[in-house]
């Protein structure tokens, strides 16, 4: 069996990494072209290039797969089976319809729910209990095509989008050893997506990563955590993006504040300390755990606040 596997983040390398342990055949891995990442903008590979290349696989990076040239690049392969795994492009109908065993997608969210491209950190942000894999045929649709298994994941308090995306990338290729064979027999019972409960998980803006403080506690610190460790979340402070990569709710036995606090604006800055920034928000507080201002390294919020000119009353935002 000839595989193609189209890959591109860290969420992709485990499923990759487990087909070439199991000692099946990946004829090439199809993941996107570099990109400039950092200060420098130097031109970087994605995780899933990398990781081939030290295994020693050809590797093709079509702009656009939809183009004829990128078209032509996955037919020369012929490959009887096409496995993604966070790729990040749409598959046209001429490459769907060209391996003999159908194109597999391992996707990282109990479909039909958080169809889309950022369907672990919007799991997060929207404060999921739950997420999980689910191994499915694709199809032309937005990954709407016909389901093969799933697994659940749970999510709590103590994850970011980094440790999920760890989780699920686990259970995603353990999921796909499992079913493989049965894949390669055709003996599968393909389960249709009710569209009725489909819901969507759009790659995420600018606008999803600003902290709006006058959303609760419970919604700042989910979309935080959701943010982590991609972009993280940003405010303001002194008209300068001042990013936040952690915090917390806070606890029974943080100090009690003044009377007045109830009155601040929410952003407002409450409380510095040993255990962060406490911040106003629309139905309480939260703590700042970890803050990046612009032009530095992000640094424990307490560090933070023992250089910055940063008092009680600041507002952020």
């Amino acid at each position: 069996m000839k595989i193609l596997f189209m890959g591109t983040p860290q969420f992709a390398v485990s499923s990759l990494a487990l087909l070439l342990d199991q000692g099946y055949e990946i004829a090439a891995v199809v993941t996107q072209p570099d990109r400039p990442k950092g200060r420098k903008r130097e031109l970087t590979p994605s995780p899933v290039k990398a990781y081939a290349l030290e295994r020693g696989l050809t590797v093709l990076q079509p702009e656009k797969l939809r183009s004829p040239e990128g078209v032509a690049e996955v037919t020369a392969i012929a490959p009887d089976i096409i496995i993604t795994a966070a790729y990040g492009q749409i598959l046209p109908k001429s490459v769907l319809d060209l391996p003999r065993l159908g194109c597999i997608n391992v996707h990282g969210s109990l479909l039909p729910r958080y169809r889309g491209g950022a369907p672990i950190q919007r799991s997060i942000i929207n404060g999921e209990s739950e997420t999980g894999v689910t191994l499915m045929y694709m199809a032309e649709g937005l990954d709407t095509g016909d389901m093969i298994s799933k697994v659940e994941v749970p999510i709590t308090d103590e994850d970011t989008a980094g440790s999920i995306f760890e989780k699920l990338s686990d259970a995603g290729s353990k999921l796909l050893i499992e079913w493989l064979p049965r894949i390669a027999e055709g003996s599968i019972t393909r389960t249709p997506q009710n569209d009725a409960d489909a819901t969507y998980a759009p790659n995420l803006s600018r606008e999803d990563e600003k902290l709006d403080w006058q959303h609760s506690s419970r919604q700042l610190f989910n979309r935080v955590r959701g943010l982590n460790p991609m972009a993280g979340g940003f405010t303001y402070l002194d008209g300068e993006v001042f990013k936040v990569w952690g915090c917390r709710i806070p606890q029974a036995s943080d100090n009690e504040l003044s009377p007045d606090w109830m009155a601040a604006v929410p952003g407002s800055v409450l409380e510095l300390g040993a255990v962060g920034i406490r911040v106003r928000t629309g139905d309480g507080s939260i703590v700042l755990t970890e803050v990046q201002p612009a032009g530095k390294k992000a640094l424990a919020a307490a560090e933070f606040a023992k250089g910055a000119r940063l008092t009680p009353g600041k507002v952020l935002g």
